[in-house]
């Protein structure tokens, strides 16, 4: 029966959300183009408050829990783990003070409203996932611009997203080319429940009412640890607050 309901709700979600993401395109050129960073920053902030607020439509909800707060004045590492493309807009929006930056797949670079333009001109960097080196140039690139101007960059080591939530091993080389590009950072850690459920049927019909819940764990500051072990702390903290019903992969 769910997933009956669950066709109609889906149009509707579609519908809503193709249009919040036409509405924002022209919004952020102009934001942009003509007030600089800040203001482009703050149209990102909404676009991605309102494609988090899509997911109600689907009867989704959303919940941030902070085991700490992290510090707003110095660079951050969020890292996280992924279950679907549903986890980015919550991050963008309940973590924006840290300026949320991503290493996204360059084919999310063009044909796709208002994320595209983000992508391009917002920060973030584009990498081809079949072009190591050039990946690591623009990780590089990203930690440097971070480090400068005391921005977030989200990393998401599985390298590719979970179907169950079952979490996998993290891929370690983007995250440590983050940590020894930026030494003043602090490593926040993220745990993602639930969000897969958006996506249990496929995308269409999406999955109806799940309880989406996000885990913010105690900073871990770049300069306290080596690179390994930090990555260790990391991964484990954020393992500790997974669903326990879920096996990891």
């Amino acid at each position: 029966m769910a997933k009956l309901f669950a066709y109609p709700l889906t149009i509707i979600y579609y519908l809503v959300f193709g249009l919040t993401l036409l509405i924002f395109h022209p919004i952020q050129w102009i934001c942009y183009n003509l007030f600089g960073y800040q203001a482009h920053k703050k149209s990102v902030d909404y676009l991605n408050f309102c494609l988090t607020a899509c997911l109600y439509i689907l009867g989704h909800r959303v919940r941030f829990d902070y085991k700490a707060k992290p510090a707003r004045n110095i660079p951050s590492i969020i890292v996280a783990n992924h279950q679907s493309m549903n986890d980015i807009p919550p991050i963008i929006w309940h973590m924006r003070k840290l300026h949320p930056k991503f290493i996204s797949k360059k084919e999310l670079g063009k044909g796709i409203p208002s994320v595209s333009y983000n992508l391009r001109h917002g920060g973030s960097v584009l990498i081809d996932r079949k072009d190591p080196d050039q990946a690591i140039a623009e990780i590089r690139n990203i930690a440097a611009y971070a480090e400068k101007n005391k921005r977030g960059v989200v990393i998401f080591p599985e390298g590719t997203r979970s179907r169950t939530g079952a979490m996998k091993k993290f891929r370690r080389t983007g995250i440590k080319t983050l940590i020894r590009n930026m030494p003043t950072a602090q490593i926040v850690p993220v745990t993602v429940n639930n969000s897969w459920k958006t996506l249990k049927y496929g995308k269409f019909p999406m999955g109806l009412g799940a309880k989406i819940t996000f885990t913010v764990h105690e900073p871990l500051l770049v300069s306290s640890a080596t690179p390994n072990e930090l990555i260790d702390l990391t991964e484990e903290k954020i393992v500790s607050a997974i669903d326990p019903n879920i096996k990891r992969s």
